[in-house]
């Protein structure tokens, strides 16, 4: 068993724990930090791993873009539509209403894992006290001693060894990429089903070349999974309709059980939650990343100004009083990212007629109240700090 210690521990090697490594690293690189990670040394070993397109949002790209690690493949969402399968109402927003140069991006999974690991290597060379260790089933057992513990191993839905509060919505995600006939350009599209959401949205392979997220029930969702590749198309046209043309390939396939875990305290002591690890959400607004990095961003300012002081500064009570700190400040952008995709999942799987009715007012109401849509366009781009 090998023994160290260290000024901060984060448990986690993912998007948002390397996020948060590199953020507090830039801030005060003189720190004394370790990251634990479960991942191969090498990012070869990564190169065929998880490959689902991600939203980002636009205010994630400028936090990532402040340390180098925005990917060199990525498409941007220059427009949102929005509607539900045979019913009316419809919404549309567009990075003009919002005077921003996107509204979004879609990258892989893959992709922001390898570039934030490839800008944290570049914190590295001049972080004389930060340790990197990479540990496997195999791995002796740690002993570390540390003032404070990230945890940033957040893992899917399902696959967590922790509930503590939360929703199972009773459905699963298909993802897969997706060719078609005639797609705009920049264009993302949001439908919502009598299942639930069925979202096309960009893709770096080019214009006809889209990623799709479809959700329904869990037994819906195998059935598609195994239908042939003429069979899956022609069940996506019925339920898309025609509005970008006829979709011609499906690839990539992909299972994932979709809910809702959160924790009601993100701080204990010395220790936090961040990212995954303290929330996992349904995708239905992609906002599972874009909050985590917010949690890391934060987390890493606050952090590295309670460790920059002198050591006989740094107290026990000091720490725990920052992370009490932190904790508050994450309080509303949790509570108002958390409630809104918990409502949105919930609303928009709902067939009683109210409730159908209700939505599409709301939709209809997106359009011709601007001042609502861009309240909540911002949101989902920025957040609340």
């Amino acid at each position: 068993m090998t023994s160290s210690s260290c000024d901060i521990l984060i448990l986690g090697g993912g998007p948002v724990g390397l996020a948060c490594a590199a953020w507090t690293l830039q801030k005060y690189p003189n720190i004394q930090l370790t990251l634990i990670d479960r991942n191969p040394v090498e990012d070869s070993a990564l190169g065929s791993s998880d490959t689902r397109g991600i939203a980002l949002s636009h205010g994630s790209k400028l936090l990532l873009d402040t340390i180098g690690a925005w990917p060199n493949e990525s498409a941007p969402i220059h427009q949102v539509h929005v509607s539900q399968a045979g019913r009316f109402g419809r919404a549309l927003m567009t990075r003009e209403e919002l005077k921003q140069d996107a509204l979004g991006h879609i990258v892989r999974y893959r992709d922001i894992h390898l570039a934030l690991r490839n800008a944290l290597r570049n914190l590295q060379k001049n972080s004389p006290h930060f340790i990197w260790q990479h540990i496997d089933a195999n791995s002796a057992p740690l002993d570390i001693d540390a003032q404070c513990i990230v945890h940033a191993e957040g893992g899917l839905f399902k696959t967590q060894d922790w509930v503590e509060s939360g929703r199972d919505y009773g459905q699963a995600a298909l993802a897969g990429l997706v060719e078609v006939e005639a797609a705009v350009p920049h264009m993302a599209w949001e439908r919502f089903t009598a299942e639930g959401p069925l979202a096309v949205l960009p893709s770096h392979f080019g214009t006809n070349i889209l990623n799709l997220v479809w959700c329904g029930s869990p037994e819906s969702t195998q059935i598609r999974l195994a239908l042939s590749d003429v069979e899956f198309l022609s069940a996506l046209q019925n339920e898309f309709g025609t509005r970008i043309g006829r979709f011609l390939k499906i690839q990539d396939r992909r299972f994932y059980d979709l809910g809702l875990n959160y924790r009601k305290e993100i701080h204990q002591g010395n220790a936090v939650w961040i990212g995954n690890a303290a929330q996992t959400l349904h995708p239905v607004a992609g906002q599972g990343l874009n909050l985590g990095l917010r949690d890391a961003y934060l987390l890493s300012e606050k952090l590295s100004s309670v460790f920059a002081r002198t050591a006989t500064a740094i107290t026990t009570t000091g720490i725990e009083k920052a992370l009490s700190e932190y904790a508050q400040s994450r309080q509303i952008d949790r509570k108002t990212t958390i409630g809104l995709t918990d409502m949105m999942a919930r609303v928009f799987t709902s067939n009683l007629i109210p409730v159908v009715f209700a939505r599409g007012l709301a939709l209809s109401a997106l359009q011709w109240l601007p001042p609502i849509k861009t309240a909540l366009a911002r949101q989902m781009m920025f957040g609340r700090r």
